[in-house]
């Protein structure tokens, strides 16, 4: 596959695209900021000695509402987009997707758990509710994901075939669950649990914010350097391992850090598909299959493609706010089924 931007060229364009999807997305909303207002507010914040404009309003808002919200949407987007570039090197397949290995539907699982049952007890604290929630859907992630891992696993080597139907099957036990506690839920708790299920970047704050930078961070640092050993594993595994690579050490990396970064983006915005499957895909045409570039260039389209989904999802019913899973539904399912057909034809 001929690449059709140089390495430069596509990291100048990604770079410049995230820039102003973060602008915007500080600007825009319910109530809008005027640009040249939205920056002086975003470095006053940063720290920088700029002179009192006295935009008390614009700081406030934009400090305490839209960037938590905009910091969140970008290490969501990049850490799902790093994770698909994860599966779809492990599966050798470019329309892999990180709920695969059961994940995403674990995680969901565990938030259902955690909704419907705290629902059930009088409900929470408010001081404790957001961190058990995010918690569950955390360790209902990477329940799954440890228990396909292990499925998978015989005479000390690794399926990935196995996983795959693994996954599959126990996607389908969890959704099974979910729809049993559906099922037990009140009108309240049902509304509650439909919209965590589509997902949101609704009610971000630092506070519920630093666990996944963190994840997103160690994620963003570990994977560019498998690079070569993603490329090595595109020949097929035999030939990865005669040019010294450990395969199955890989293999358990790989599953490790897909399930702490789809767990965490989960347990932070709900259920946001796509992202991890169009995102890698899309680089992989722009600029080749070299997970030296696909790497980080995916992490910036995927923080930069989250974002402008966050802004449609505010702006286009605005007051009210459209599930951001359902925005990237609508981007994402037609470029799948165009990939289907351009891989038929």
């Amino acid at each position: 596959m001929r690449p059709v931007l140089t390495p430069r060229a596509l990291f100048i364009t990604l770079s410049l695209l995230l820039l102003l999807a973060l602008w915007l997305s500080l600007a825009l909303g319910p109530v809008s900021l005027p640009l040249g207002e939205t920056l002086h507010a975003a470095l006053r914040l940063v720290g920088l000695p700029l002179a009192d404009s006295g935009q008390g309003q614009a700081e406030l808002i934009v400090g305490q509402i839209r960037l938590p919200r905009t910091l969140l949407g970008l290490a969501v987007g990049a850490v799902l987009a790093l994770s698909g570039v994860a599966m779809q090197g492990l599966f050798r397949n470019p329309l892999a997707d990180p709920g695969l290995v059961g994940v995403s539907s674990g995680a969901a699982l565990g938030a259902a758990f955690a909704i419907v049952v705290g629902a059930s007890l009088g409900g929470l604290p408010d001081a404790l509710s957001p961190y058990l929630l995010s918690l569950c859907a955390f360790a209902g992630g990477l329940g799954v994901t440890a228990l396909v891992y292990r499925l998978g696993r015989h005479d000390g080597q690794t399926s990935v075939a196995t996983m795959l139907l693994a996954g599959i099957a126990l996607t389908a036990l969890a959704g099974a669950l979910i729809g049993l506690f559906t099922y037990l839920a009140d009108d309240a708790t049902l509304r509650t649990l439909t919209f965590w299920n589509l997902g949101s970047l609704n009610g971000a704050s630092y506070a519920r914010l630093w666990p996944l930078l963190l994840v997103t961070i160690g994620v963003s640092l570990w994977l560019p350097k498998r690079a070569k050993a993603l490329n090595a594993l595109l020949l097929g595994e035999s030939e990865a391992r005669h040019l010294g690579f450990e395969v199955e050490r890989l293999k358990r990396e790989l599953v490790l850090c897909t399930a702490l970064g789809v767990g965490a983006a989960v347990a932070a915005a709900g259920l946001i598909g796509f992202i991890g499957l169009v995102v890698p895909h899309l680089v992989r045409l722009l600029a080749g299959p070299d997970h030296r570039v696909l790497l980080p260039a995916s992490a910036l389209a995927g923080a930069s493609l989250l974002l402008f989904a966050d802004l449609i999802a505010r702006l286009v019913l605005a007051p009210a706010e459209l599930p951001i899973g359902i925005v990237t539904a609508l981007l994402g399912a037609p470029f799948f089924l165009y990939l289907l057909l351009r891989g038929r034809a």
